[in-house]
């Protein structure tokens, strides 16, 4: 495993991390809202870099180790929840397109001309965007625990929602308390894991960098997309697209819906699976998405 380096990518630096032969084909990891590149566990990396890819893990503007815009305020919550559901636009600091295109800048930086993308969530959606918008640069494409964007799919359960409303944690107990909550709401039924595995892989990421202002501009690019129907369906990359059917955050509509609209795309639902990596599933996963990226 390479150590983590910091990358120049247009007007900012992104914090990444690269696993397996430089010599192999790129395979390039796109986290969700809030999350660090942490949060694809190592084991799965070590994996699919066995399988012959050469893994890149990064942090995603306003999280983790990577550029933050301090300063620059998001809109309330509340606000963009009704912007999403009435169909209205707000000023947002940037959009899910500029995280896309700073997915693009990266395989420039590293001389990559063409990689495979794999984006979970939020991840997923800047993924969709990519292959979209820079055919020639995605090879194929996973897309996990995402959704389309269509406003008249099943939304987030609202206990869920209220869940990311909440304030900020004052200090690593409060947090802890706050996410161990989180997590066991919006995690797979099927496959929890102990009290002990999750407040290992939760004080990490605290303790890495912890960055409530980030999530809330992150969610307001999201808020702001609209949706990517018309977008999915000029897709021409192979398309693997993976859900939870328990998974009360991105409902499993989001990701048949996914899906539908891209030519040719390949549906994976798994029984028990809410929004999360459920560390049993993950020898499945690489299973899916290395036999998925031999297609190209």
């Amino acid at each position: 495993m390479n150590t983590e380096k910091r990358i120049k990518v247009g007007d900012i630096e992104l914090a990444v991390q690269e696993f397996g032969d430089a010599g192999h084909p790129a395979m390039v990891l796109i986290m969700g809202l809030g999350m660090q590149m942490v949060s694809w566990p190592e084991s799965f990396c070590v994996a699919l870099a066995a399988k012959g890819f050469r893994v890149i893990r990064f942090d995603n503007r306003d999280v983790g180790l990577s550029h933050k815009l301090g300063g620059v305020r998001a809109p309330g919550v509340v606000k963009m929840l009704l912007a999403s559901k009435l169909g209205f636009r707000l000023a947002v600091p940037y959009q899910l397109t500029d995280m896309a295109k700073d997915t693009v800048l990266l395989l420039d930086a590293l001389n990559i001309e063409s990689a495979h993308i794999v984006g979970a969530s939020m991840g997923g959606m800047i993924a969709q965007l990519l292959a979209a918008n820079y055919p020639e640069r995605v090879l194929t494409l996973t897309s996990i625990m995402s959704t389309s964007g269509n406003p008249r799919l099943p939304q987030p359960r609202a206990k869920v929602l209220l869940r990311l409303a909440a304030a900020s944690a004052k200090d690593e107990a409060s947090y802890l308390n706050t996410a161990m909550q989180t997590w066991r709401i919006i995690g797979s039924p099927a496959y929890p894991p102990s009290d002990a595995e999750l407040r290992e892989r939760l004080l990490l990421a605290y303790r890495r960098s912890y960055y409530p202002a980030g999530i809330a501009r992150q969610l307001a690019a999201i808020s702001s997309c609209g949706s990517r129907v018309d977008a999915l369906k000029t897709i021409t990359a192979p398309t693997l697209v993976i859900h939870g059917k328990s998974d009360p955050l991105v409902p499993v509509d989001g990701g048949i819906d996914t899906a539908k609209h891209i030519p040719g795309a390949r549906l994976e639902l798994f029984d028990g699976m809410g929004h999360d990596l459920p560390v049993p599933l993950l020898p499945k996963f690489v299973a899916l998405i290395s036999a998925h990226s031999r297609l190209r």
